[in-house]
């Protein structure tokens, strides 16, 4: 999805954030997101840990 966007529209996308939100609010969106996307992967990992243990258990079964 983000592939075919392209290092123009990144720009393009990033200017229209700095005028709706300002250069004060940027940096504190952006730890906002890394926060959330790190919170993400690390359900996602425990998640995929359960569904393994769990298919270990059935086959030891």
């Amino acid at each position: 999805m983000l592939s075919s966007i392209g290092i123009p529209g990144l720009i393009l996308i990033l200017i229209i954030a700095l005028v709706i939100f300002g250069p004060s609010k940027l940096p504190e969106i952006g730890r906002a997101f890394g926060r959330t996307l790190t919170e993400f992967k690390t359900a996602a990992k425990d998640l995929t840990k359960d569904d393994e243990s769990e298919r270990k258990e059935t086959k030891e079964a």
